[in-house]
């Protein structure tokens, strides 16, 4: 199991503690008191981050975040972009399963594909790189699993209305993307192939695809698609990753093996997000 250096986990508390407290200047007195760090190690550690220029020692000997620090602050900030984490994740799961992965970002009420890794049996996939389409319910399941005000809020304003059946399935997929991290959506019955792919993709009122909300090892099931949401700081959804284009039926295992791997790539892209430590592995 890796372990990160001492030295580096207690030069990002102090900067994390300054900056968690913007517009204040803390003395060395006061880093010792509040990170129970030793006066010599804060005393080192601070030395060197003012040396570099990621803190400032002030004129009454307090520290703020320093001119080098800011200047990185707005490197990362002018480009920034979750696609960055994003796009190896999607493309490991599209070559590894042999489908479509796209990133959807939600916008208002629409859903975005601002990005995409296709195997090599789906270059030529009918859904455009850029497709914007109204949120439906199928898809709304992973923006709102974890906001059940939202949830609701949209459901008020979702057209068409939902009906019993939608309602029923919708709040059922709400419930296992919050418990398992992933939603699997199957053939409607009675539904071709060709039509539910380009369903999904023209983002249709009544989509070709229901979620399937139980998995047993002993059934098979008429996998279309897999969806599961990516966690910003604020612990919201924007980006939900799908991936699509399934060869044939799968087993209840490896629908959930599959679901998992989905799952695990979208908590990495959270924890970037959100700035959360990852595991150690």
């Amino acid at each position: 199991m890796s372990r990160s250096s001492p030295g580096v986990a207690r030069v990002a508390a102090i900067l994390n503690f300054i900056a968690d407290h913007p517009g204040q200047a803390f003395a060395l007195t006061d880093l010792v008191r509040a990170l129970k760090l030793s006066r010599a190690t804060c005393h080192a550690l601070l030395t060197g981050l003012v040396d570099v220029g990621y803190l400032y020692r002030t004129t009454d000997k307090t520290y703020v975040l320093g001119p080098a620090l800011a200047a990185i602050g707005r490197t990362a900030a002018d480009h920034f972009s979750p696609l960055q984490v994003a796009q190896p994740e999607m493309r490991s799961l599209a070559d590894e399963f042999d489908v479509v992965c796209g990133a959807y970002f939600l916008e208002s009420d629409t859903i975005h594909l601002r990005e995409r890794a296709a195997s090599l049996s789906h270059v030529g996939y009918p859904v455009p790189l850029g497709t914007r389409m109204p949120l439906r319910w199928i898809q709304a399941m992973s923006f709102f699993a974890r906001s059940p005000r939202e949830a609701e809020s949209w459901i008020a304003r979702a057209e068409p209305d939902l009906g019993p059946e939608q309602l029923d399935l919708f709040r059922g997929g709400l419930d296992f993307v919050r418990e398992h991290g992933f939603i699997a959506l199957v053939r409607r019955p009675g539904t071709a192939a060709m039509d539910e792919v380009q369903g999904i993709g023209a983002g249709t009122e009544d989509p070709p695809v229901v979620p399937q909300l139980t998995l047993q090892d002993d059934k098979v099931y008429p996998l279309m698609a897999l969806m599961a949401p990516i966690y910003d700081s604020r612990n919201r959804v924007t980006i939900s990753l799908v991936m699509a284009g399934f060869h044939g039926a799968m087993t209840g295992p490896k629908v959930t093996e599959a679901g998992r791997r989905l799952a695990e790539a979208c908590e990495r892209i959270s924890v970037f997000l959100s700035g959360r430590a990852a595991s150690a592995d």
